[in-house]
C-alpha cells in the first residue's frame, strides 16, 4: 500500500517525492495541484490521488517563487485597538477565513500599525480586504489601487468604478430598529452614537434620525449622545441621559457592547428595563440572548459580508478586469424582550 511504504516521510514530502511517484516532473505536479488545463486528466487524477494519501499540505514558499505569487491575502481593519468590538472582529476574520483558507495564508492588521506603505507591494499580497472605518483609510486604499492589487472594501462605500463594496445596509437596520420603538408608542427616543468619524456611525445615525423625522417626531438635541463603541462610553452616554429633567422612554443604542453599558446604568439608577425605558442595540452579538432583559437588536450578518468579500476577492484575482460593483447585505430586526409597547 501506499502509505505503507511511505508514512516515514509524511510530514516531509514535497512536490519531487509526489513526482517521482507519480513518474513525472515536478511542473507536472505543480499544474494538477493548481488545477492547470495543461495537463491529461487521468495523470492529474493519479496526481491527486498521491497528494490525498500523503495528506499533503503545499508550502506556499515554494509555490510563490515558482510562480510569482506571496498565497497572502491580506485582511485589515481601520484599527485593532478602538472601536473595533471582539464579536464584529471574530465573526470577519472567520467569514474571511473560511473561504480563503485552503489556498491563501491570511495576513492580518489594523492600518494604524502600518505606518510605511511601502510594505503594500504586489510581492507581498496577492489580494487585500479591507474593513474600513474611516475615510482616513483612503491614502490606504489609493495605494492599494495604484499599485494594481486587487481589493475589496467592506463596510464602508467607496466611490470608485474599480473597487469592489460589500456593505451592510446599516441606515435602513437603524431605521427599522428606531421605527420598531415608534410603532410601540415611544416618542422620546435617544440615540447614543458610536466612535466620531466612523462611517457605521453616521449611517446608524442617519437611520435614527430619518425614522423620527418620517413619523413627524421633533428631533432633540439632548438625547443624542456620543459613544465610542465600547461598553464604558455606553455607560458613561446613558448616566447623561438619565440625568436630563425628561429621560427618554427608548434608547436606540449604535451597538451591542454600548447597548450593555446602557443597561447596567440604568439598573444602578433603580430604574428597570424595559419597564421603564427601553433599549435596542445594533449588531446582534453572542451576548444579546443572555443579558438580563435579552437584548432587542438589529442583526448586522458580518460573518456574510466576510464571506461575499471574500469570494469576491478571490474571483478578482483571477480575473482583473472585473469591473467595480457595491453589494448591499440586508440587517434583520431581532425581537426580544428589552423594549416596552406604551401608550
Amino acid at each position: 500500500m501506499l502509505l505503507g511504504r511511505c508514512d516515514r516521510r509524511i510530514m516531509g514530502v514535497t512536490i519531487k517525492d509526489i513526482a517521482r511517484m507519480a513518474n513525472v516532473s515536478h511542473t507536472t505536479v505543480s499544474r494538477a495541484l493548481n488545477n492547470s488545463p495543461f495537463i491529461n486528466e487521468k495523470t492529474k487524477q493519479k496526481i491527486m490521488y498521491i497528494v490525498n494519501e500523503l495528506n499533503y499540505v503545499p508550502n506556499y514558499s515554494a509555490k510563490s517563487l515558482v510562480l510569482n505569487r506571496s498565497y497572502n491575502i491580506g485582511l485589515f481593519f481601520s484599527t485593532i485597538h478602538k472601536g473595533t468590538s471582539p464579536d464584529f472582529f471574530y465573526e470577519t476574520i472567520n467569514g474571511v477565513n473560511s473561504i480563503v483558507s485552503q489556498s491563501y495564508n491570511l495576513v492580518i492588521k489594523g492600518i494604524d500599525d502600518c505606518k510605511d506603505l511601502s510594505y503594500i507591494t504586489k510581492e507581498r499580497f496577492d489580494g487585500i480586504i479591507l474593513i474600513s472605518q474611516s475615510e482616513s483609510d483612503n491614502l490606504f486604499i489609493y495605494e492599494v489601487i495604484n499599485k494594481n492589487i486587487p481589493l475589496v472594501v467592506l463596510n464602508r462605500e467607496i466611490e470608485a468604478d474599480n473597487v469592489i463594496n460589500i456593505l451592510s445596509a446599516e441606515k435602513d437596520g437603524a431605521y427599522e430598529a428606531v421605527n420598531y420603538l415608534i410603532h410601540n408608542g415611544h416618542n422620546d427616543i435617544a440615540i447614543i452614537e458610536g466612535a466620531q468619524n466612523f462611517k457605521s456611525t453616521s449611517f446608524r445615525k442617519e437611520g435614527y434620525i430619518n425614522a423620527l423625522i418620517n413619523s413627524g417626531i421633533k428631533i432633540n438635541n439632548d438625547y443624542i449622545v456620543q459613544g465610542e463603541y465600547n461598553v464604558d462610553s455606553g455607560y458613561e452616554a446613558m448616566k447623561k441621559l438619565l440625568s436630563l429633567s425628561k429621560i427618554p422612554t427608548a434608547v436606540f443604542c449604535s451597538n451591542d457592547d454600548m447597548a450593555v453599558g446602557a443597561l447596567k446604568a440604568v439598573k444602578k439608577s433603580g430604574l428597570k428595563v424595559p419597564q421603564d425605558i427601553s433599549i435596542i442595540g445594533f449588531d446582534d452579538n453572542i451576548f444579546c440572548d443572555y443579558v438580563f432583559p435579552p437584548l432587542t437588536t438589529v442583526r448586522k450578518l458580518s460573518n456574510k459580508i466576510a464571506v461575499v468579500g471574500s469570494q469576491r476577492l478571490l474571483g478578482l484575482i483571477k480575473n482583473p478586469n472585473t469591473s467595480g460593483q457595491k453589494v448591499y447585505i440586508k440587517t434583520e430586526l431581532i425581537i426580544r424582550e428589552s423594549v416596552k409597547k406604551i401608550n
